[in-house]
């Protein structure tokens, strides 16, 4: 690493938010880690493997690319691909041994071909739509025909159904209750045609936490492992991730003077500059210009001006110490203080999702033991 700027993953925290997930679950389901989009920017082969250590039964990715390199590091656990695979992607998904989401005729045929093509059987998840509408069956007829469909063909297996909830980590209660009926009924439909067990999922992480009944054989979570709560029900979560850098110039501007492009921040006073070398090429969103700070010593520095592609000036006059080399925090805590990701996310107007999978490529995730 040639500067200072990585983000800290604390895997005892993955490991302690595992264990209170698993404390909530009910009627001895099974526990599945979602460690896709790089395990919401964590690291998904550290956070992988920590989450299996804590009692993980399986893990979940979004696209095969994400369960193959998995796979190459020596992860042997049970991998759930997510989302719908392309038809040309079939022979890679079978011979890494990856549980396949299908929801339509033409992939289940692929993955058929695939299995007797590599001597292996394909393993697959059937995917139902029970009112969130992006991918999966929505009738008992669908759900009977493709069934039957698995259980005609060579090469292919069925071996769990799941379902998403749209509204579970809202004032919805309704909705859904008539998700999981609905779940249930296609559940029906299914076991009418293959009445061998397979593994019934669909509670999402506020699932886990509100709606025992939803647990069935399997619970997936996801943003909780990570140490954010999607509903107050949750507590008890560490957040994993803090993002730090170091300041790398200092200077004081005089009243009058305006700070970074367009020059939106104009000093009302002798101000002292702090330069901090992160911008938005590393993640940290254009969109906190004007509005959000980091820590510095303890203390919040208000972000100046715009945010640059790979600079940031900070307002450090309130706190007097303050020099080059400082650490500075951009995320995470620091002494008693702390900007966490949902703070970030309302600052942008987003979800703590999408701020804690923002750091770019180019700032390197560093795992430690807290």
């Amino acid at each position: 690493m040639l500067r200072t700027n990585y983000c800290e993953i604390d895997l005892d925290a993955i490991r302690h938010n595992v264990g209170v997930m698993r404390s909530h679950i009910a009627g001895g389901a099974k526990f599945l880690a979602v460690v896709k989009a790089n395990a919401y920017g964590h690291g998904a082969v550290p956070v992988a493997r920590a989450a299996l250590e804590a009692g993980a039964d399986m893990l979940a990715v979004a696209i095969p690319e994400e369960g193959v390199e998995l796979r190459r590091a020596a992860i042997d656990a049970p991998i759930l691909v997510l989302g719908g695979a392309e038809l040309e992607a079939a022979d890679a998904i079978v011979a890494s041994r990856l549980t396949q989401v299908v929801f339509d005729e033409a992939r289940i045929r692929a993955l058929s071909a695939a299995g007797e093509r590599l001597g292996m059987t394909a393993q697959v998840h059937l995917k139902l739509d029970t009112g969130m509408n992006r991918i999966g069956v929505r009738t008992p007829e669908e759900a009977r025909a493709l069934t039957a469909l698995i259980d005609s063909l060579p090469g292919i297996e069925l071996t769990g159904c799941f379902t998403h909830m749209a509204t579970a980590d809202e004032d919805d209660r309704a909705g859904t209750l008539a998700q999981i009926a609905r779940f249930e009924t296609l559940c029906a439909a299914i076991a009418q045609v293959h009445p061998a067990p397979i593994t019934r999922h669909a509670a999402n992480t506020a699932c886990i936490f509100r709606y025992p009944q939803a647990h069935f054989d399997m619970v997936r979570g996801g943003i909780a492992l990570y140490g954010y709560p999607p509903v107050p029900e949750a507590v008890g979560l560490r957040p994993a991730m803090r993002w730090v850098t170091r300041g790398v110039y200092v200077k004081t501007i005089a009243p009058g003077e305006r700070v970074s492009y367009g020059g939106t921040f104009e000093a009302q006073r002798e101000t002292r500059v702090m330069t901090v070398p992160v911008g938005y090429a590393d993640g940290y969103s254009r969109g906190l210009s004007g509005k959000g700070c980091v820590l510095v010593r303890g203390h919040r520095a208000p972000i100046l001006g715009r945010v640059c592609m790979d600079q940031v000036m900070v307002d450090v006059t309130d706190i007097p110490d303050a020099q080059v080399g400082d650490e500075v925090v951009l995320l995470g805590r620091q002494g008693e203080a702390c900007i966490d990701a949902q703070e970030l996310a309302d600052w942008l107007g987003t979800i703590s999702y999408e701020v804690l999978c923002s750091p770019s490529a180019r700032v390197p995730r560093v795992h430690i033991h807290a």
